[in-house]
Formats: structure tokens, sequence, C-alpha cells
């Protein structure tokens, strides 16, 4: 058994009727309840097949999330080429260290610092940097505190890497994965392909 179908199995035992219903609709347990093999799928088919798809990562400054202690399913982000361009995916990005530990606990203001040094590490590792970066999504803990102190580090950073026009972006108040992170954030950004 593979690790997925493992990990699967493991969640069994304490799984709701409605969450087997689940599983079974989507095949993965049979009529019966049992765990079926995963599908043969091709991993590019459809639309994502015309893409160079990749994943980022940048373990000098960031684990990979599923290093956690409590193991989670998701890239730290992914590049598309397409066209002549290079669009990398950023996931939301946090004040975590390269052992998976949030650091600066209880300081809003090293946690954005050491997010956009998160950032920047993994646009850094496509090629890409905060001038490349068409899109934030910004998610605080509690935007009522903290919105005036990130909205101020914000614009000093991009200030003083000389960014215009500025990214579009949005603020959303939101329990993040961690109860000690105060900051996380998502960019998109967009580069010409190297020739």
């Amino acid at each position: 058994m593979s690790d997925t179908t493992t990990r699967i199995a493991d969640l069994l035992p304490g799984m709701s009727s409605g969450a087997r219903d689940e599983l079974a609709q989507l095949g993965v347990l049979s009529p019966e309840g049992q765990l079926q093999a995963a599908p043969s799928l091709s991993p590019r088919g459809g639309a994502v097949s015309a893409f160079a798809l990749k994943a980022v990562s940048a373990p000098s400054v960031l684990n990979e999330a599923h290093a956690y202690a409590k193991p989670s399913s998701f890239a730290r982000g992914l590049t598309l080429d397409v066209g002549g361009y290079r669009v990398v995916l950023v996931s939301g990005t946090a004040s975590i260290d390269e052992e998976g530990r949030t650091v600066h606990i209880g300081d809003f203001e090293a946690q954005c610092w050491r997010t956009y040094r998160n950032i920047a590490t993994l646009l850094a590792s496509e090629g890409a940097n905060w001038h490349d970066v068409v899109r934030t999504t910004c998610y605080l803990r509690d935007i009522e505190r903290d919105y005036d102190a990130f909205n101020r580090i914000r614009t000093a950073f991009f200030g003083w890497m000389g960014i215009e026009p500025l990214p579009a972006s949005v603020g959303i108040q939101m329990r993040l994965c961690r109860d000690d992170l105060l900051v996380e954030i998502e960019s998109v950004a967009v580069l010409p392909l190297p020739r």
C-alpha cells in the first residue's frame, strides 16, 4: 500500500457514515466499504498538460509542508510555463523556519518580515522577485488590531524595493492554520521565460 492509501485507511475507524458515503461516491471505498486502489490516471491530463508544472521550494528558509510534525498536503508553490511566460504561484506562507517551526511568536512585525523573506526566497528559487508579483492575498489573524502595522510594513517594503505599479491585493481576517501565526500571504508572480 502507498502512503496515501495507508493514510486513508488510518482515517476510516473514526469516520462518520456521511464521510464514508462521500468516499464511496469518490471511488475510494467499494460499495462494501473496502478501500479501493487508486485509479491509474495520467498525472498531466486535461488542460494542465499544456503547461510545464513544477513544485517550488526553498529549504534554506522554510521546510516542506509534508515535513511538519503534523504533515500537511500542499506544495510551497507551483510554476506554470504558459506561452512565453512563467507563472509562480506561492501558497500561503507565514513565519515558518527551515525546521517547520513558527518563529517570532507574538511579534506581528517580525512575523511579517519573516513572511516576506520566505516568499522572496521562494520567488528567487524560480528566477522571480517581488517586482514580478502581480497579486497578493494577505490573511491576518486580527485585522482590526494588526492591519495598520501590516500596511505600514508592506508599504515600506514595497517602497524600499521600488515596486511600481503595486500588486493587486486583498486583506482578509481569518483563523490561520496555527494559533501562533499572525499573518500569512499568498502571491502570484508572472515573468518571461528564460531564453
